[in-house]
């Protein structure tokens, strides 16, 4: 059994069918990547593992808990953290105070925008907050506007954000869309360092297929919302049905 258990997991939308009796298994603490060519379900499979979207067949399991139909909090409160294609941060508040917010929803539970002074003088969050962004070695910029740092400075706090929820899952949707290679280099040391500094999972669905094979120790293969292939990176290199599926070709 792994963390996260997907089984006979189908969608549509209308006429397509994006999920087809999709079956999945997560084992704890790994770095499992989900790959396929555009349209193939991946971003429809990651809004199912965290209850955005409610397959009309099938169940998603986190830790033996179902995930279908809870809210957001309800996911963050159960252990599961996400990573969006576009940072999800607050561009108009600095570093020190976006980082305060996870710190801040983690211990109450809930947020509102008006509470940023009130956490300013709080200070077990205050404390919490600036070990973060040590972790995520942005103190430095503790006091920039959050919008005006590069793409991988943006992703760096998002995860870091995440990491302050203390997940047992980290799901990540195209970390390193829109980034310039140093960038993507960055993030994937970052991730590495998560990995081995840390008791947690990560999912990651992501078109580059140097930033996978840098991670992944399994990963799925998706082509028109059904599973082709799961394997070690090693032997997904070259399976005929991944090159088809994935790069067109044929063996």
């Amino acid at each position: 059994m792994g963390i996260l258990e997907v089984k006979d997991v189908s969608k549509r939308f209308g006429g397509l069918k994006a999920l087809s009796d999709v079956n999945l298994s997560v084992a704890e603490n790994t770095v499992h990547a989900i790959i396929g060519p555009n349209g193939a379900g991946k971003s429809t499979l990651l809004n199912c593992f965290v209850g955005k979207l409610i397959p009309d067949t099938g169940s998603v399991m986190f830790d033996g808990q179902s995930v279908l139909g809870r809210k957001p909090y309800e996911i963050n409160q159960m252990g599961i953290s996400r990573v969006f294609q576009t940072p999800e941060i607050f561009g108009d508040l600095t570093v020190m105070e976006n980082m305060m917010i996870p710190v801040f929803a983690k211990r109450d539970g809930h947020f509102q925008m008006n509470a940023i002074g009130d956490m300013m003088k709080e200070k077990d969050i205050v404390e919490a907050a600036e070990a973060m962004l040590v972790d995520m070695n942005m103190a430095d910029k503790r006091h920039m506007h959050a919008a005006s740092m590069s793409r991988g400075d943006k992703r760096r706090l998002e995860i870091g954000m995440c990491l302050a929820q203390e997940p047992r899952l980290l799901l990540l949707d195209e970390p390193t869309a829109g980034m310039a290679r140093a960038d993507t280099n960055n993030t994937i040391d970052l991730l590495k360092e998560i990995k081995d500094q840390r008791d947690i999972t990560i999912a990651i669905i992501e078109h580059d297929m140097h930033v996978v094979f840098s991670l992944a120790e399994r990963i799925t293969v998706l082509a028109q919302g059904t599973p082709l292939v799961e394997d070690t990176p090693q032997n997904i290199k070259g399976h005929p049905k991944v090159r088809e599926a994935y790069l067109g070709e044929t063996a």
